[in-house]
């Protein structure tokens, strides 16, 4: 206290002057009818500003909520989709009556953890056997297909990324509908595939969609990338084709964890041991 004392008497005239400056410009604004409307109108646009910049910044902080809403209604309109949907067809004396029945069903996660520049590369979401998970699902965004889930806890899933070398799925051409499989280039560009094993019989082009067979983890047609570069392979039986794929995985915030409703029982089908005929 004594200190700022001593500091307001050796300043005194510095105060006396501010005190004085700023009751001269009150009393100028305050009986000046042109002066009082521009300081009030800039007083408005400073206020203004300062009131965008603060909604602006509480909206920033908001972001989460609004992405997790976005995330829910998202999922929520792909389990409308007709592909996420199969058909119940019953004939009766030549009149058939088709009935749209689910069998995709989606669930959003956040990406917890996400890598892209190893060999075998894994990310973390926020979703688990709590939430209905098994291993085994497919997981896609916005943009297209990003892994399958291999490990599931409580509440998080572990989901092996499309960028890994041992993945591998069932893939399309858009056009020909030509069916060969889709795996991560060799050269670890997170933005390149290879699709193999499509018949030579195709005719592909640069630019050609390529998109999930009705044989994959996921509903027919959901986006892998599209054909950058043709190449053949061994006498010429087969075609392969680099594929710019369409996920940009150093960007994955949500995704969607596809929920096959036949998955177990196709499982338990193809697990049954076939025997000869005795």
């Amino acid at each position: 206290m004594r200190n700022l004392l001593i500091f307001i008497t050796k300043y005194n005239a510095f105060f006396l002057f501010l005190i004085f400056e700023i009751s001269s410009l009150l009393i100028y604004v305050k009986y000046n009818s042109f002066q009082k409307a521009t300081f009030i109108n800039s007083t408005n646009q400073v206020t203004g500003n300062l009131y965008a910049k603060v909604n602006e910044f509480k909206g920033y902080l908001s972001l989460k909520d609004v992405n997790d809403r976005l995330a829910k209604e998202n999922a929520e309109l792909r389990n409308q989709l007709r592909s996420s949907k199969y058909v119940d067809t019953v004939a009766k004396h030549s009149v058939t009556d088709t009935i749209y029945k689910q069998q995709y069903t989606y669930i959003e996660a956040q990406v917890i953890s996400n890598s892209i520049n190893k060999r075998n590369n894994y990310l973390t979401i926020s979703r688990g056997s709590h939430d209905g998970l098994v291993k085994g699902m497919g997981v896609i965004n916005g943009q297209g297909v990003v892994g399958k889930v291999m490990f599931v806890g409580e509440h998080m899933a572990v989901v092996q990324s499309l960028l890994h070398k041992d993945t591998r799925f069932s893939a399309m051409l858009a056009n020909s509908k030509e069916i060969g499989y889709l795996q991560w280039s060799e050269d670890l560009n997170p933005r390149k595939g290879l699709l193999g094993e499509v018949s030579n019989n195709a005719q592909p082009k640069i630019g050609e969609m390529v998109v999930t067979s009705d044989l994959s983890l996921f509903p027919a047609g959901i986006p892998l990338g599209k054909v950058s570069k043709l190449t053949t392979k061994g006498g010429g039986f087969f075609l392969n084709m680099e594929v710019a794929l369409a996920v940009d995985f150093s960007k994955l915030e949500y995704v969607y964890v596809v929920v096959n409703k036949f998955a177990l029982e196709q499982t338990k089908l193809e697990a049954q041991e076939i025997k000869p005929d005795e």
